[in-house]
């Protein structure tokens, strides 16, 4: 049955949206392109179906941008799950151990989108399949190194908090492709996701390791610029022929790869992200089946096909 007289809200904390409704979704994971235009996609596809009343289209924001600066995430959500007007929230956290226990409370149905946490009141967690994206880009990495003469590559691989659900699969996945390639993770460095203590964090690999490393994993593509930044501002000659990976497909980091300072990136798939997020939430709403994890896809980028890559983003909107 359509779901009439439903709104949708769309709220981020670095931009805000808000589409006609009453389904709140909260984004403050910088690191990922969690694009709106695939929310507004969405909105826009469901609602010429009769799904959501109101115009799906006309965004606001003002008061409610102001209100996303100044709260918290945490006080987000909970405000949307006191909200009568708001019937489930899509959210997105900076770190998977934040919301459980404001979870609990929860009477609606709850999306968690591109960085899951654990709670029985989360209905479906909409994101990238983290394990296995991170090991087919390490794959890609490993098979660089060894185009580049390293029979059995020495990897050091910096990631997020130590514990994180998101960061921990890419872990693993990093971890496998290494093995499965015959080489040996020298060391695994935790950098809280922060670019600054990356950036620290290669500061001393480079030290520890003057004559370099054949491969360096990393599960953001923010860490990975600034590991990237720290190398040429040491004019590391040791560390130039370095393989560098990153995670997440910002448009920085795949404008590094185009220049050749980043080898390899692996895509999230924003766009899908978003489209599918608002998709299951309003799924919910109608009492459809759901599936508890819904994967958005990922992509591998590497200078074989960064062109094709870069041209899908801008006519999506991704991209300027």
């Amino acid at each position: 049955m359509p779901m009439f007289g439903k709104q949708i809200a769309a709220l981020g904390l670095s931009s805000l949206l808000l589409f006609s409704g009453a389904v709140t979704a909260a984004n403050a994971e910088e690191t990922t392109p969690i694009n709106t235009a695939g929310y507004t996609a969405a909105v826009e596809a469901l609602a010429e179906s009769g799904v959501v009343s109101g115009s799906a289209t006309a965004l606001q924001t003002g008061d409610g941008l102001r209100l996303a600066e100044e709260a918290g995430l945490l006080d987000l959500f909970r405000s949307a799950l006191d909200d009568d007007s708001v019937d489930a929230v899509v959210i997105s956290p900076m770190q998977s151990g934040q919301l459980s226990a404001a979870a609990e409370s929860a009477d609606k149905p709850i999306i968690a989108l591109d960085t899951d946490f654990t709670s029985d009141k989360k209905l479906s967690f909409v994101g990238t399949g983290n394990e296995a994206a991170a090991k087919s880009g390490g794959l890609a990495a490993m098979k660089k190194a060894k185009s580049n003469g390293a029979d059995k590559p020495q990897a050091v691989i910096l990631t997020g908090a130590q514990g994180d659900e998101t960061h921990e699969a890419r872990l693993r996945g990093y971890r496998s492709a290494v093995e499965q390639a015959g080489g040996t993770v020298l060391e695994v460095q935790y950098c809280d996701a922060q670019p600054d203590r990356a950036a620290a964090a290669m500061e001393a690999v480079m030290q520890k390791y003057p004559q370099g490393v054949d491969a360096l994993l990393v599960t953001s593509d923010d860490m990975a610029l600034a590991a990237i930044k720290c190398i040429w501002d040491n004019n590391s000659a040791a560390y130039q022929k370095t393989v560098i990976c990153g995670f997440d497909g910002n448009q920085a980091a795949v404008e590094a790869l185009d220049r050749g300072e980043l080898t390899v990136d692996i895509a999230q798939q924003g766009y899908e992200m978003g489209y599918k997020a608002v998709e299951a939430a309003l799924d919910a709403l109608e009492g459809k089946s759901v599936e508890s994890v819904i994967d958005s896809g990922s992509e591998v980028i590497t200078a074989d096909n960064i062109d094709a890559y870069i041209a899908d983003c801008r006519e999506k909107g991704l991209w300027s």
